[in-house]
């Protein structure tokens, strides 16, 4: 049985209504019967697809399709578990770690691994970086001063910085992401960009990963300008937790293993040796969600750990300076409302393009509904920023 002629039985016989789902045990009886001539690379993948589903049903919907599957059966895949693998570089064993600090599923390990290209690089979390301890030393070194740069008189007065008197300076809304408070801020947000940001740009791209970045960060000065109209904004933040929030959610915000079938090797004497093993029904109890048992990364709770610590100590560090600043100050010190706003884009949008690995956005309805939510999110902050101030008679301090 050729491709097109699997495809089609799958389509017309085992799926009739176009569900996107086979049962299990329909899967099995298909192979059983018809033994069709898949090497256990291709197998494999159709195990994986799934595994990839905990209801006893195998999805077409999941982060890898039976199209593809069987259109890439060809590369063989080793079938040793990646942690065995031996005589690696420094190099592909950082693959291999980011491997698992990423991706929750054996199988998209793999194909990521043997997949990966070093073209492109994981550039843009790393310009990003690079040009924020830049802009930080140049302020420092002008201004003499390293901690608390936000009171000092010259500093808000940098084009850079969001400032609710500048609002007509659209760049504002975006460019505030390369100005921080000072060494600490800065070192947090640099910390969790290089330990987080980057691993997730390498396995999904540049292009997913700067959008979700740069939402974030978006949505963190029009979130200040509607939630806290008289404050500036300088940081990173929004875009920093954007990316944390999205990683730590697929982490963990994935559904129990239920007690439905899932699909475990099994040997049949009488099926083809070509698509041995085979697969059967398995029961499993209630265990740790399936991303969060997946990802058997070393010292994976000491890092979710450290990374909570640090966002909750940034947090904290923001809405203290805001109410109870330190030092005297002309104005208002940056809100903490961009923190707020990085972490709900993260979970809602950062969460659906971290759950799509291998997998085209654009044909999922929940990503056009979460694109649609931002979008009237932004016009609305628009409006409220053309209009809002001068029918609400904000008070708003003196642009620097």
């Amino acid at each position: 049985m050729d491709r097109s002629s699997l495809l089609q039985l799958i389509q017309e016989q085992l799926d009739p209504e176009n569900t996107g789902f086979i049962g299990v045990e329909t899967f099995a009886s298909l192979v059983h019967s018809h033994e069709l001539p898949l090497d256990p690379a291709k197998l494999d993948m159709l195990v994986a697809l799934a595994q990839g589903n905990d209801e006893g049903q195998i999805s077409s919907k999941r982060s890898s399709s039976f199209k593809r599957a069987i259109a890439n059966g060809q590369r063989a895949l080793p079938r040793d578990v990646l942690l065995d693998e031996t005589g690696l570089g420094i190099y592909k064993r950082f693959v291999r770690y980011v491997a698992y600090e990423i991706l929750p599923c054996e199988m998209d390990r793999r194909w990521y691994f043997y997949q990966h290209r070093t073209c492109p690089p994981p550039v843009f979390m790393a310009a990003v970086t690079l040009t924020q301890i830049i802009v930080f030393l140049c302020y420092g070194a002008r201004l003499n001063k390293w901690v608390l740069q936000t009171y000092h008189p010259e500093y808000m007065k940098s084009p850079l910085v969001y400032h609710p008197g500048h609002r007509a300076r659209a760049w504002r809304f975006l460019t505030y992401m390369f100005m921080h408070v000072g060494l600490e801020q800065l070192g947090f947000n640099a910390l969790l960009q290089l330990m987080i940001g980057v691993p997730l740009e390498m396995v999904h791209g540049i292009l997913r990963i700067s959008f979700l970045y740069l939402a974030g960060v978006l949505a963190g000065s029009l979130t200040v300008s509607i939630t806290d109209m008289r404050a500036p904004l300088v940081g990173g933040s929004g875009g920093v937790y954007a990316l944390c929030s999205a990683h730590l959610a697929n982490v963990v915000m994935q559904p129990l293993l239920g007690a439905g079938a899932s699909l475990v090797p099994a040997r049949h004497p009488s099926v083809h040796p070509s698509i041995r093993p085979s697969v059967r029904p398995s029961v499993h109890p209630p265990t740790f969600p399936q991303n969060w048992a997946g990802m058997r990364c070393p010292y994976k709770l000491l890092r979710m750990v450290l990374a909570l610590v640090c966002m909750s100590s940034e947090v904290g560090r923001a809405v203290w300076l805001r109410f109870s600043p330190p030092l005297p100050a002309s104005g208002p010190q940056p809100s903490f409302m961009a923190h707020l706003a990085g972490a709900i884009v993260g979970i809602s949008m950062g969460l659906t393009i971290l759950r799509s690995y291998e997998e085209s956005l654009q044909d999922q309805c929940g990503w056009w509904v979460l694109l649609l939510s931002y979008g009237t999110f932004l016009l609305f902050a628009v409006f409220w920023n053309i209009f809002a101030y001068d029918l609400l008679g904000a008070q708003i301090p003196p642009p620097p």
